[in-house]
This record gives C-alpha cells, structure tokens and sequence, in this order.
C-alpha cells in the first residue's frame, strides 16, 4: 500500500468536493495535513472529521488570491508543522455566461483563484520542499485545459495556463528532488457541478459526452492524488494526467 507516514501536506480547496476528497485519500495514507479554504466553518467541518478518523488535520483560513494571506500562511504551516513535502492546489471557481456578460471583476475572480492562487502558493511553499530534498506539487487542472465548452472563457484560459505553469515549474525544480504534475478531472460529482447535475437535460449531455457512461466520483481523483504525491511516483513530472472516463479520447 502506498504510504505518505511522516509527510506533511497543505490542500487547498479542502472544505468540500475533490480537494476534500484528496485530503481524505492522503490522511488515510497517514500524512499530516494543512486543510486551507476560505470559508473557517466549512474547514473546521472537514478537519473535525478527518481527526474522528484519527488523522492529523489542522484547519488554516486564508484566501489563496492574496498574497499577504499566502505569506502568513506559510510561516503558520511552517510553526505548526515544521516543514511541508506535498503541496495540491485545489482551490478553483468557475463562473458560466458568455464572455460578453462578464465583468471584469468576474474573469479576476475566476483567473486570480485558478492560476496566480497556484502561482503565489508554489513560491510560498516550495521554499520549505527544498530544504528537505523532496516535495510533490499537484496542480489540480481540468480537462477545460484540453478542450472547451462554451460560456467557460474564463475557465479555460485560467486552467489551461495551469498546465503551462505546471510543465515550467517541474523544469525549474526537477533538479531538487521535487515534482511537479497536474490531474484533469472531467464531469465529477462535486458541489460547483450540482447545477449540471440537477438539470436533467444537460445531465444527459454531459453522460452522453462520457464513454464510461457515468460522472467521475471524488473518491477516484484522491486515489490518483494519492499515488502522484507518493515516492512510487517519483519519476512523473512535468504532465498532466487525465481522468474523464474517456471523453478526451474522442
């Protein structure tokens, strides 16, 4: 079984949907986490819940669009654990109109949380990766990066320059014993997709999209995770993997 025993992670987005998910899969493997999100509540529900299943999982609010929140962050991480080995940035929005409809604030939103989030927490964090020679970064992506829908602009473009950072930093930081990869989910289960999930005609289209013929379930996406941030999978970096159940294959 693969084991993360004496690691620690911080994961973003972990109050709900896959980065909850991710974190779950992690501390079973029995690494140390670092839960951030926005909302304290919905973060300390998630941290209560792991540590009645006996993990170690200290809640940090911060919002991963501020730089200053960020540094703190860091430097909090660091006093309460004393070092960081996995890093997974999950934190993401979407909002869904046509570009024309959209403020400016709107795309800042969407762009600020999925790509400079990811941006201003690999340059916090990576710092404590290589004082100890080992780190794995997981850039959770989306298979928005590969193809698109319409009235997703923002969407797109934010994750698609996520699989552009995640390619240049594994170059920058192979050399030092870190990874760098990304996963692409495609329709899943989550709370951003409860709207898809209740419509029953667009229900229908996405199932149909789907060669597997079903949503991914959040659970899967932490199996993956799993294995991406572990030792076994120390010679995998700089890509992307996909996991659609086959809707990119067509």
């Amino acid at each position: 079984m693969t084991r993360l025993d004496g690691r620690v992670a911080v994961v973003t987005g972990a109050s709900k949907g896959l980065g909850e998910a991710i974190a779950l899969a992690l501390a079973g493997a029995g690494a140390r986490l670092a839960l951030v999100a926005r909302d304290a509540g919905q973060l300390e529900h998630a941290a209560a819940a792991l540590r009645e299943g006996g993990a170690v999982a200290e809640p940090f609010a911060a919002d991963v669009r501020d730089e200053s929140q960020v540094a703190a962050l860091a430097a909090a991480v660091e006093a309460r654990f004393g070092g960081v080995h996995i890093l997974v940035n999950s934190a993401g929005v979407n909002v869904r109109k046509n570009l024309t409809d959209f403020t400016l604030e709107e795309w800042r939103r969407v762009v600020d949380t999925n790509l400079t989030g990811v941006f201003l927490m690999c340059r916090a964090f990576l710092p404590l990766m290589k004082s100890h020679g080992y780190g794995r970064v997981l850039n959770l992506t989306s298979i928005m990066s590969h193809i698109a829908l319409a009235q997703r602009t923002a969407y797109c473009a934010s994750k698609a320059g996520l699989v552009g950072l995640t390619r240049a930093l594994a170059l920058e930081v192979a050399s030092q014993g870190i990874t760098v990869n990304g996963i692409s989910p495609g329709p899943f289960e989550t709370e951003m997709n409860t709207p898809l999930l209740a419509d029953p005609e667009v229900n229908r289209f996405f199932t149909s999209r789907i060669p597997l013929g079903r949503w991914g379930k959040p659970e899967e996406v932490g199996k993956l995770a799993l294995y991406l941030c572990s030792e076994e999978a120390g010679f995998i970096t700089g890509t992307d993997v996909l996991i659609d159940g086959g809707w990119c294959a067509q």
